[in-house]
């Protein structure tokens, strides 16, 4: 893991179109900005796995499906 020190409106960039930006600063929260092209998915990590967690299932359920049309 990278671990950078970062000030206030100061950001890190990510290869060439990912930019990550501190805009606030309460307390002990830390408040980010971030530029990414539309095609890149950006999410809080919770729920990115909640997410994973629901298309897996789905996938599931698909599967399950499939199986008893196979049986019949």
């Amino acid at each position: 893991m990278l671990v950078l020190t970062r000030k206030l409106n100061e950001a890190i960039q990510i290869g060439e179109n990912i930019e990550v930006k501190i805009v606030g600063i309460e307390g002990d929260q830390i408040k980010l900005g971030i530029t990414a092209p539309k095609q890149i998915d950006v999410h809080r990590k919770e729920i990115y796995l909640q997410i994973q967690a629901e298309n897996k299932q789905a996938l599931n359920n698909q599967l399950d499906l499939l199986s008893l049309l196979k049986k019949k």
